[in-house]
Formats: structure tokens, C-alpha cells, sequence
């Protein structure tokens, strides 16, 4: 009898075990039936390092249009930087995650930026990235930037007084984001002292090289050098932090005379400041997306306009219109900036081109379907601009440089996104239109000039910039 309960406890266990196996299966196969198509790559590494190595060698373009020949134009799978990942392309693709944005997904950021800003550890880089969209209106708003032009024309003209004017021939990728750098520490920090912003210049190559890399941190790795540049540059940071909370307290600053006095004066929906660590961590990110963008940009611009003379002359002939309005020392304004359409098409163009940012990542906060195959919660999702930028059907013969594509409506939705879009898109984009004009103005009317390496190699690592810093002969007028 004994024995007989014994088997029949046994056979109800077993029941009960392979019951919920079954359960178990059933509920990992809704997870997992149709997931795109697509490939893994290695164990642990997955296909980074081919994700990686296109840009590398300078075709950023091509791990995302082989892969959307290969398994799906629409989706695929692959792993990168550790993680099961969705690609989803096209401008279906796009306005499906700028649409979606916080329903069922939200921003990821791979480990190596959160190590790289620590204060997003105490939550995430994803919530950090919220708090700074709360902070950046004031500073962005119309009648802000307005303000903005006449500061940045004087900027540039300092700029090119100090490195460009009576010289034969220069570099123009680090020039160019000796630039940005300037008009970024005198709008964010009201900092205008050029010895003080050329100590930072290799700090910030560095950290911007490896914040979207391989998170190996060990001596010599792109990493471990973005740590050790990032925390020199939060050192130097807390020492301006601290002495603008003291002229805050003394009245020699005011809160709305740049960012960081505001980002020191605004209190949470507790009352309570920012920490010292969290402002420098933010002004830290606004410097890196305010000058590493913006002079990708400005540095491919110039490529172009040397190797498009018929482009150069249709800019030149519209910024001289300009220049030839405005009296004896009286800088730029906004008017000027509205007078710039061929000049904001040629930009455009080459951002459609040689976009500075290459895409974005996402994750999955809910199982959803898209284009017939199931993405599972928890999956990291990315968008690249090369689905669409180089995408025949969405830019006809793609390779060829033609501003005239954002004449009148120009493009078609979702295809041209160098800022993303959705709640997401880049919150100072209008910011970065002003600085690349004013830039292209101050340009032209004092200079022609010719590549000095003909077939310089454009690397994206992980921006495209030139291999050699493009070099070039001034021609002045």
C-alpha cells in the first residue's frame, strides 16, 4: 500500500512538473515564434566588431544594407555590444520607434556610456536623458537663439582670426571643433578664455571615441581612455561649478545668464538642487553633443564645398548677397540666418551623406510584432540613417550630391533623420543649424581652398571624420 502511494505522489509530481514545462514552453514560444531573421555573431562579442569595423573603414553603411538584403529590408536580428538586438529600417521602421517612443520602447545606452557618467548609475543614462530635456527649453527656445547668432558670429570671427587668417594651409577637422568647442563653453559656461578650452581638446577626442565602444576597461582600450579623459574633464568642471555657486551666492552671476547657472538654480519636485557630480555629468554631455556633432558636420561641409566647385559658388554668391547688406562690423542676426536656403540645403545634403550620428538604440518594454515578426520585451532595438539615407527608393541615385532634394516639401517623412525623431529628436537642432551657418558664412566670404589629399579616407569611430584631419590650401580673397 505503501508503495503504492509512494508511485501515485511520484506520478502526480511528474504531472505537475511536465505540466509546467509545457506551461513554460508555451509561454517562451509566444516570445519566440517568427523573431526576424538575421545572425548572432560570436559568443559574448556577437557581430560588434563587424558593426564596428564597416565604420572603421569608412562605410558605415554597409553591416545594415548587406543584412537588409541578406534577411529583411524591413528587420533583422543581430547582437551587438552583448545584446540580442532588433533592427528596424526604412521610414516605416523609423516612424514606427519615433511613434512608439515610451510605449513600447524607450532609450538604452550601452554600458560603456553608463560607466563613463556616473551619476547615471544612480538611475539610468535613459533617465538622465529626460532630466536634461526638462532643463534645455529655456535655452533653446526661439527668442534664446536669436540671442545666440550674434554671439556665435563673434565667435567665428575670433576663430578665424586666431586660426585660419595668414596661414597657407591647415587641418580643418580639429579647427573645426576648436569652433564648436567655443561657442559651446561661451553659451553653456559663459567661458570665452582660449587656454583654458585648449587643455581639453585631446580629454575630449578621447571620450568621444570610446563612448560607444567595446566596455573592456583595461590600459590602451578605447574605454578605459574615455574614463580616464571624462574624469579629467568632471575634475576641471566641479572647479567652475564651485566657483559659480559662490558668485551665484555674491550676485556676480545670474541664473539665467548661461545653462550652468540655471542647471545650479533649478530645484527638483522636492525642492532639492542638483548635485555638483549631476551638473558636471550633464554640462559634460551637453559640451560632448554640442561640439563633436556640429564639427563632424562642419568638417564634411567643407570636404564637399572643395570638391563640389559649382556647389561652393551657388553658397558663395548667396552668403555674399548677405554679407554686402550688413554695415561696418555689425554681426549676423536672425533675418540673415532665414536669408540662408541653398546654404541650409547644402548642409542638409551633406548630413544625408555623412551624418555625425549613425543611429540610436532602444529597448523593448513590451512584447510587440512588427512587419510579421515577434520582438521579444527586453530586446535592445536599434534605427540607422543609412536605412533610408542611401535607400534608392527613399533618395533617388543616392551617391550623387543634390541639394535640390529639400526644395519645396523636400523629403519624404521619416527618411531624412541626421536628429532622430519623435519625443527624441535632438532637442537642439535648431542650435546646430545656426552654428553650421554662421560657420559657412564666415567661410566663404574669406576663402576658396583645395584638398590637399584628394581621396582622403572618411572613418567613422564612432563619427565620420577624416583619417588625416583634412587638410587643405586657403585660397583668400
Amino acid at each position: 500500500m505503501e508503495l503504492f502511494f509512494l508511485s501515485a505522489l511520484i506520478t502526480f509530481i511528474s504531472f505537475i512538473f511536465i505540466s509546467l514545462q509545457i506551461l513554460f514552453y508555451k509561454q517562451k514560444s509566444v516570445s519566440t515564434l517568427n523573431p526576424p531573421p538575421g545572425g548572432t555573431g560570436w559568443p559574448v562579442l556577437g557581430e560588434t566588431l563587424d558593426f564596428l569595423s564597416t565604420g572603421w573603414k569608412g562605410h558605415p553603411e554597409k553591416f545594415l544594407l548587406d543584412r537588409m538584403i541578406k534577411y529583411s529590408p524591413e528587420c533583422f536580428k543581430t547582437n551587438i555590444l552583448g545584446q540580442p538586438m532588433a533592427v528596424l529600417c526604412g521610414p516605416l521602421g523609423n516612424k514606427f520607434l519615433f511613434s512608439n517612443e515610451n510605449k513600447l520602447a524607450t532609450a538604452w545606452w550601452p554600458d560603456s556610456v553608463n560607466k563613463i557618467f556616473p551619476s547615471s548609475l544612480q538611475t539610468n543614462a535613459s533617465e538622465e536623458a529626460k532630466k536634461m530635456r526638462k532643463l534645455l527649453p529655456q535655452f533653446l527656445k526661439p527668442e534664446a537663439l536669436q540671442r545666440y547668432i550674434g554671439i556665435m558670429d563673434a565667435v567665428a570671427q575670433r576663430h578665424f582670426a586666431s586660426g585660419w587668417e595668414h596661414k597657407d594651409e591647415i587641418f580643418v577637422f580639429p579647427l573645426a571643433k576648436t569652433y564648436t568647442f567655443w561657442v559651446a563653453c561661451r553659451l553653456f559656461l559663459s567661458i570665452e578664455d582660449p587656454n583654458f578650452m585648449a587643455r581639453f581638446v585631446d580629454h575630449f577626442n578621447l571620450l568621444a571615441s570610446g563612448i560607444i565602444s567595446i566596455p573592456i576597461d583595461f590600459p590602451g582600450t578605447a574605454f578605459n581612455k574615455a574614463i580616464r579623459a571624462a574624469k579629467f574633464i568632471r575634475k576641471e568642471l566641479l572647479v567652475i561649478i564651485k566657483q559659480r555657486k559662490l558668485d551665484l551666492a555674491m550676485q556676480k552671476a545670474t541664473p539665467t545668464q548661461d545653462i550652468l547657472s540655471h542647471m545650479l538654480s533649478v530645484v527638483d519636485e522636492n525642492g532639492e538642487h542638483l548635485s555638483e557630480l549631476d551638473v558636471a555629468d550633464k554640462i559634460l554631455g551637453l559640451l560632448i553633443g554640442g561640439h563633436d556633432t556640429a564639427s563632424v558636420a562642419i568638417t564634411c561641409i567643407v570636404k564637399y564645398l572643395a570638391e563640389l566647385p559649382h556647389i561652393y559658388d551657388a553658397v558663395y554668391r548667396e552668403q555674399m548677397e548677405i554679407a554686402k547688406s550688413k554695415a561696418p562690423g555689425e554681426l549676423l542676426n536672425w533675418e540673415d540666418m532665414q536669408k540662408m536656403k541653398y546654404s541650409w540645403n547644402v548642409a542638409c545634403e551633406v548630413l544625408r551623406l555623412a551624418p555625425p550620428l549613425q543611429g540610436a538604440f532602444r529597448e523593448a518594454i513590451a512584447e510587440f510584432m512588427y512587419a510579421g515578426f515577434i520582438i521579444p520585451k527586453g530586446w535592445k532595438l536599434y534605427w540607422s540613417v543609412h536605412s533610408t539615407h542611401r535607400n534608392p527608393q527613399c533618395f533617388p541615385n543616392p551617391e550623387k550630391f543634390d541639394p535640390t532634394r529639400f526644395e519645396g516639401e523636400g523629403p519624404a517623412p521619416y527618411t531624412f533623420v541626421p536628429f532622430g525623431g519623435g519625443p527624441r529628436m535632438c532637442p537642439a537642432k535648431e542650435y546646430a543649424r545656426l552654428e553650421i551657418l554662421v560657420f559657412m558664412h564666415n567661410v566663404v566670404k574669406r576663402f576658396r581652398w583645395e584638398k590637399l589629399i584628394p581621396h582622403e579616407q572618411m572613418v567613422v569611430n564612432p563619427m565620420p571624420i577624416p583619417e588625416k584631419g583634412l587638410p587643405i590650401h586657403l585660397i583668400p580673397y
